[in-house]
Order: structure tokens, then C-alpha cells, then sequence
């Protein structure tokens, strides 16, 4: 069974993703994490993230960076949205999303894509989604636990940013497959967003 979970910064896609794995009993993989990967690989280097060939030279990199704490950064995470237009970008971590997709066990993956490009075989899609308003509160709540400071308004503004960026690219947009079932987590904490999930799959396994 390949489950896709697929939706836009801080909707809580990673979340549910963690607990249907856990649910279900299979190995998870957050996708985001690979073009994270190489946005820290540019920053490292002091390339230019929106040339295609720094791009691409970052996404050679080593399974061992993907346990990175700093990935997680708000930074990083700019960073990957602007790599991840790069077409040669996406192309070269295809495959690597697919291995893990297509294990015997079976998977879940969260990202932007998987259930459009990664999986489209997947037979459990879900869109997960979130105000921007739901959305920039949470990211601002995860940054101060780890002692950062932003204002939401700020944070509202990058996400309108971030969203457009990777709803408009030319490559794998984020849109939700034409059979996903759609989550919108804006007014749900995290056990009932996981219950709402778990019971969605649930429903699309029957299907």
C-alpha cells in the first residue's frame, strides 16, 4: 500500500503523515527533506539557489545529511522551495523518491507531488491543507520552541510567497491529484487532524 500525502508548508501533512505510517505499520519519508537537502548543500557552498546548475550539482548529496537538525530551519526551508523549480532538481531526485515509494512493505510520503508525479499508483491520496493565517501561527509556535523569532505577519507573507512559487512552477506544481481526498486541517488540533486522516484512508482503501 502507497500512501500519498501531499499539501502546502505547515498544513500538517508531515504530521499525518508520521501517524499513518505509524498506523499502518510502513516506513515514512518527508519528501521535503531531499530538496532541503540541497538548499543546505547551496548554502554551504555560497551558491546561487535559483541558478539550475548550482541547483543540481547540490542534489548529489549523502543519505546521512537528510538526519541534519538544520534542515528544519525556516531558512532551509526557502531555500528549498526556490531550488525545487529547477526541473533538473526534481528529475534528479525522482528516482530516489521512487525506490522508496515502490518497496515491497509498501510507504508514505509526504510532499508536494506525490500523489501528481511520485506515486500517482498510490491507492491512498490525501491533499492536506490550511489557512495561511492557521498555517503561519503554527510555523510561528515551532520557531519560537526552538528560540527564533518572527513576526507572523512576516511569516504569513514568505508562506503567500512560498505557495505561489510552488503552486505556479512549471515542474510537478502543487495541486492536488484529481483523486485525492482533501484534508483542511485550519481549525483542527493535531489528534483530531490524525483522526480525520486515519479515517480518510480508511474510507479510500475501500474505494
Amino acid at each position: 500500500m502507497i500512501i500519498a500525502v501531499d499539501g502546502p508548508t505547515a498544513s500538517g501533512k508531515g504530521t499525518i503523515a508520521k501517524a499513518l505510517a505509524a498506523y499502518f505499520g510502513l516506513p515514512h519519508l518527508d519528501t521535503g527533506l531531499l530538496y532541503r537537502a540541497v538548499g543546505w548543500q547551496i548554502d554551504a557552498r555560497g551558491a546561487d539557489p535559483d541558478d539550475p546548475a548550482a541547483a543540481l550539482a547540490a542534489s548529489a548529496f549523502p543519505d546521512a545529511l537528510l538526519a541534519e537538525e538544520g534542515l528544519r530551519s525556516e531558512r532551509i526551508g526557502g531555500l528549498a522551495s526556490r531550488v525545487s523549480v529547477h526541473s533538473a532538481v526534481r528529475a534528479a531526485l525522482f528516482e530516489r523518491q521512487r525506490v522508496f515509494a515502490t518497496q515491497p512493505r509498501g510507504a508514505v510520503l509526504d510532499g508536494r507531488d506525490i500523489g501528481t508525479v511520485i506515486a500517482p499508483e498510490a491507492q491512498v491520496k490525501l491533499f492536506v491543507t490550511a489557512s495561511v493565517a492557521a498555517r503561519a501561527l503554527r510555523r510561528w509556535q515551532e520557531m519560537a520552541d526552538r528560540g527564533e523569532t518572527r513576526t507572523l505577519a512576516a511569516l504569513e507573507d514568505e508562506l503567500r510567497l512560498r505557495d505561489e512559487r510552488d503552486s505556479t512552477r512549471a515542474t510537478a506544481p502543487l495541486l492536488p491529484a484529481p483523486d485525492a481526498l482533501l484534508l483542511d486541517t485550519s481549525e483542527l488540533d493535531r489528534e483530531a487532524a490524525i483522526a480525520a486522516a486515519i479515517t480518510l484512508a480508511g474510507e479510500a482503501r475501500k474505494r
